[in-house]
């Protein structure tokens, strides 16, 4: 009885300790690479639920099983060590997962926004990110935007490798900046009550997602494309400048 007692309190402590570091590990994850909306847009909250939920509980299992005060006090340690540093290296290699598909870009494309995650982008077009544009940030999603074909063949090449997986937004030479890209933004932009309309169901939601926005009556819509569903930005009128955030499918 002494002994599972033991094991129980050994236990509960390596799990105290592997929610400490789990709870950091969401604060990076969520307040650098995944802020609000991109957890939701990107999956990021439920990669790494599943992922730290399976180290967070195995962890503390395997103690449980192996602690015994009736072993050499070495032999407990090395035991005890070996199953911290199976702890660890799933933790990195789950943070590490969640880091390689993390989102890195919300690119305005043609007609609507599409977030671009780290895993998207070609390796080999790097490098021809335009001067001044991080093609890989480390601190969320930038805003960007698709520039102008300079040519048919342009246009034919990117459309064809778009065919084939490779987005518009995700390939580095095709990149702008945010700035000049406005006036199209607004171009295609539709006004709320259009939204309104489509949706009279959701119209709360609509006014809620705009709460405390200044001009909030004056906002436009662009729909956007995420990973694994479809949401709604909502955008000043005048800067184009992306003001809320709605899963709503407005294609």
């Amino acid at each position: 009885m002494v002994q599972w007692q033991q094991r129980l309190k050994a236990a509960s402590i390596h799990f105290g300790l592997s929610v400490t570091v789990a709870a950091m590990a969401a604060a990076l994850v969520f307040g650098l690479w995944y802020p609000y909306p991109y957890r939701e847009i990107s999956g990021g909250r439920e990669l790494f639920t599943l992922l730290v939920t399976v180290d967070v509980i195995l962890g503390p299992l395997l103690t449980f099983a192996i602690f015994n005060r009736a072993k050499p006090r070495s032999e407990l340690r090395r035991d005890l060590a070996v199953v911290a540093l199976l702890q660890l290296a799933g933790l990195g290699y789950g943070l590490w997962t969640v880091f390689e598909a993390r989102p890195v870009h919300l690119v305005f494309e043609i007609d609507r926004f599409r977030v671009v995650h780290a895993i998207d982008v070609p390796e080999d077009l790097l490098s021809k990110a335009p001067h001044g544009i991080d093609a890989l940030p480390l601190a969320g999603p930038t805003l960007l935007a698709v520039r102008p074909f300079v040519d048919e063949a342009e246009k034919t090449s990117a459309t064809l490798a778009a065919l084939q997986g490779v987005s518009l937004s995700s390939r580095p030479d095709l990149w702008r900046g945010y700035d000049a890209a406005r006036p199209d933004v607004l171009k295609v932009a539709k006004p709320l009550a259009d939204l309104k309309r489509r949706f009279p169901g959701r119209a709360t939601e609509i006014d809620a997602a705009l709460k405390g926005v200044a001009g909030a009556d004056a906002a436009m819509y662009v729909p956007l494309a995420g990973r694994k569903s479809f949401w709604t930005v909502l955008v000043d009128p005048t800067r184009a400048q992306p003001i809320a955030f709605m899963p709503l499918d407005s294609f």
